[in-house]
């Protein structure tokens, strides 16, 4: 009966180690359930590097729809700038497309383009407005003779539409001084 009660008194006493261990094993386990659950329930915002990729890529796009041409196919090329391009730069489009396609049949050439480079260099999600520069090789091939290939560096402007991310303004990029130190005047 002496042996029992000693053991019995053993089985209640725990080792304080053993105790510690399970107690932390238990708040780690909690603790990640939680994080996890959190992580999980959590909100999912469109990060700003999506919208700027987004924008990048519509903006090459619509730079490489403005840049192939080709004469036998000039209807179609000149619906795709208009379906590539917004606000005047679409008005432009629409009301010399008579002029345009005339003016392509009559030089009886292909061009293609290639991005070499291409960067946003501002974009305003919350005014829906980019501004991107791109550097294009060039290739124009006539009806007759040899292609002649350039390289070309545009800006434009693009703008968000109910259909995406299109060009509001193309133009080319200046060059020389842009980059000048300035001198003080005076």
């Amino acid at each position: 009966m002496a042996s029992a009660a000693v053991a019995g008194r053993l089985r209640r006493r725990r080792d304080p180690l053993l105790v510690t261990a399970a107690v932390l094993a238990v708040a780690a386990l909690a603790f990640a359930a939680v994080a996890g659950w959190s992580w999980l329930s959590a909100p999912r915002a469109l990060p700003a590097a999506q919208v700027r990729d987004h924008a990048l890529r519509s903006g090459e796009q619509a730079v490489l729809n403005f840049n192939t041409l080709d004469y036998r196919h000039v209807g179609q090329g000149l619906s795709l700038w208009e379906q590539s391009s917004t606000g005047a730069l679409r008005r432009e489009i629409v009301a010399g497309r008579a002029t345009f396609e005339q003016q392509i049949r009559q030089a009886r050439t292909v061009t293609t383009a290639r991005i070499l480079d291409a960067a946003l260099t501002r974009l305003n999600t919350r005014a829906g407005t980019a501004s991107i520069i791109v550097a294009l090789q060039i290739t124009v091939t006539p009806a007759t003779g040899s292609a002649v290939v350039k390289q070309s560096r545009l800006v434009g402007r693009l703008t968000r539409t109910p259909a995406g991310w299109k060009l509001s303004e193309l133009g080319q990029a200046p060059v020389g001084a842009a980059g000048a130190a300035k001198k003080p005047a005076g």
